[in-house]
């Protein structure tokens, strides 16, 4: 298991004194997909974890098993429901679906590359890299941080003092941290910090970000250039 923190708090000790319980929204990506046919699925239905990914959802289950789960949800795709299930059962709840918790829309779903090194094979593909900052090729990244903020304030709001686990997607994931952080929302896919199945924990003192932590249970997962994960 790999474990990194962030502090987000001026001093540690302002965050953690006072009597404000902790609340801590757990952000878990999905475990590995079954997709022999190495096509980007995005938001298509039928894609499920392959049994290596089954495995990945039970580690972060069992991660999670001692905490004070008040909820589990998941975004509506079957692999994001499927991770959630034995955290679920874990914690003694039912898994939620959240449709703010979905995969960002991508124009390059259901094809065998995604925009990257790949594309230098695809010559009528080429105009759609034409802003990588929004991207011009998907979700504008402020529209992806909007929704997953939204649901992580709403969540966060109906169970204070306890811990929240929202299912998503590798790209919602790292886009909602980098926002917690206040990081530019665009950057390089080889170097987001999501592994599979991985848990990225922003910790809060009411409203207050305390800190945003990172672990992976599973341990690390490669992003390779011109990959179709999510």
């Amino acid at each position: 298991m790999t474990r990194t923190g962030t502090d987000t708090a001026d001093t540690a000790d302002t965050a953690d004194s006072t009597d404000t319980p902790l609340t801590t929204i757990h952000l878990v990506r999905h475990g590995e997909v079954f997709n022999p046919q190495k096509i980007l699925y995005g938001r298509l239905p039928g894609f499920v974890l392959s049994e290596a990914g089954a495995r990945q959802a039970k580690v972060t289950a069992e991660f999670l098993a001692d905490r004070d789960i008040a909820v589990v949800v998941a975004s509506p795709l079957e692999r994001a429901r499927q991770t959630a299930a034995p955290i679920a059962a874990a914690s003694g709840v039912a898994v939620e679906v959240d449709p703010r918790l979905i995969e960002s829309r991508n124009v390059f779903e259901g094809k065998p590359f995604e925009a990257g090194p790949a594309l230098v094979r695809y010559p009528r593909m080429w105009k759609i890299l034409i802003n990588p900052f929004e991207p011009s090729w998907g979700e504008p990244y402020t529209e992806i941080a909007g929704r997953m903020l939204a649901a992580v304030a709403e969540w966060r709001a109906a169970f204070p003092g306890r811990e929240v686990v929202l299912v998503s997607h590798q790209l919602p994931v790292w886009t909602t941290r980098r926002a917690l952080e206040g990081s530019r929302l665009w950057h390089r896919p080889d170097r987001r910090q999501c592994a599979l199945a991985s848990v990225t924990s922003a910790v809060y003192s009411g409203d207050r970000l305390v800190r945003v932590d990172y672990a992976e249970p599973n341990g690390p997962t490669v992003n390779q250039a011109g990959s179709v994960g999510a």
